[in-house]
């Protein structure tokens, strides 16, 4: 039997039934612990990323940095499995609803599968996975923001525009690309929702708002020094 942290704010009975019927050693705490000692010293990690993938993905960061030899399942809820990607650093993922049999041959497999080492070389920005412009700095291992050092309260969705918009500065990009590039191509709303986006992103980055500029009837950018800061922006098309 495995010894299994179960990193989870809502308890194994919620967030994965069958885990209790597995026999296996479990211990549970909130995803935020994530960057601590493993309790008990576990063979095992499952990360509960059912309801809030933005503070789920940090904790996967965490544990990738800070315990790369430490194999980690992700359990999700159906619809959350289109965020999943090589990003996360997970040894594997389960739906929440996984029966008995199916979550115990995933745990086994986890256990039998090599740790994938992390990728190395530094991304944009001042540091490895580090993207940073004018104030605008994002953690990509931990998805964490912060403008003007301040920690940026962003959702999933939020926190990936942002990136994608600082990682391309001056760049102007359609609606349509963005919810190419950011909601992706499976992706069947409309581009409305792009201006909503944007427009909860600039009321979160409060000063630096003018940042995200909009090209009329064309798309947004990043804006670059160079293109100046346009405080009367406007999101009509």
């Amino acid at each position: 039997m495995a010894r299994i942290l179960l990193l989870s704010a809502h308890g194994a009975a919620e967030a994965l039934p069958a885990l209790g019927l597995l026999g296996h050693t479990l211990s549970v705490a909130p995803p935020q612990r994530a960057g601590e000692p493993m309790p008990t010293g576990a063979d095992l990690a499952i990360l509960d990323a059912r309801l809030d993938l933005a503070e789920a993905l940090r904790a996967a960061g965490l544990l990738a940095r800070l315990h790369p030899e430490l194999p980690t399942l992700g359990v999700f809820a159906e619809a959350g499995l289109a965020a999943v990607s090589a990003q996360w650093r997970l040894t594997g993922v389960v739906l929440d609803g996984a029966g008995p049999a199916e979550l115990s041959a995933r745990i086994r497999l986890a256990l039998e599968t090599p740790a994938a080492p992390l990728a190395a070389g530094p991304a944009a920005g001042h540091g490895a996975g580090t993207l940073s412009a004018r104030g605008i700095v994002i953690d990509e291992a931990s998805y964490a923001a912060t403008a003007s050092g301040r920690t940026l309260d962003l959702t999933y969705k939020e926190f990936e525009l942002l990136r994608f918009l600082v990682a391309n500065p001056g760049r102007v990009f359609t609606r349509d690309q963005l919810l190419h590039e950011v909601w992706g191509q499976d992706y069947f709303g409309g581009t409305r929702t792009v201006d909503v986006h944007i427009r909860r992103l600039r009321a979160k980055l409060g000063e630096h708002e003018t940042l995200i500029g909009t090209v009329r009837n064309v798309g947004y950018r990043f804006n670059r020094a160079e293109d100046g800061d346009d405080p009367h922006h406007t999101d009509e098309r």
